[in-house]
C-alpha cells in the first residue's frame, strides 16, 4: 500500500521561504519519477515540479527559478524549496508519482503565503 506524507506547510510572509518533505513508503522509490502537486479551492490540482529516479527535472512556468525540487533515494523522500513564495503560491501541496496514481494522494501540506 502506497502512502506519502507531506510535510514542511505553514504561513510565510511574500518573499520568504519554505521546504516541503515527502516521505513515501510502499513503493519502489528510487525508480520512480516524483511530482510536487498542489491545489487551491475551486482548481484542477496542478504539478509543479517533477523529478525522475535520475534526477532530471520540470517544473511549471510559474515557479521556475524559485522552486527545486530533489529527491534522497536512500530516505525514500522527496523534498521542495520553495523560495521567493508569492501570495499566488497559496495551496495544499502534495506530493505523488508521476503520473500520478488516484489512489495514493496523501494528506497534503498547507502553504499560506500572505503579509
Amino acid at each position: 500500500q502506497v502512502q506519502l506524507v507531506e510535510s514542511g506547510g505553514g504561513l510565510v510572509q511574500p518573499g520568504g521561504s519554505l521546504r516541503l518533505s515527502c516521505a513515501a513508503s510502499g513503493i519502489i522509490f528510487n525508480s520512480r519519477t516524483m511530482g510536487w502537486y498542489r491545489q487551491t479551492p475551486g482548481k484542477q490540482r496542478e504539478l509543479v515540479a517533477r523529478i525522475t529516479s535520475g534526477g532530471y527535472t520540470y517544473y511549471a512556468e510559474s515557479v521556475k527559478g524559485r522552486f527545486t525540487i530533489s529527491r534522497d533515494n536512500a530516505k525514500n523522500t522527496v523534498y521542495l524549496q520553495m523560495n521567493n513564495l508569492k501570495p499566488d503560491d497559496t495551496a495544499v501541496f502534495y506530493c505523488n508519482t508521476f503520473p500520478s496514481s488516484s489512489g495514493s494522494w496523501g494528506q497534503g501540506t498547507q502553504v499560506t503565503v500572505s503579509s
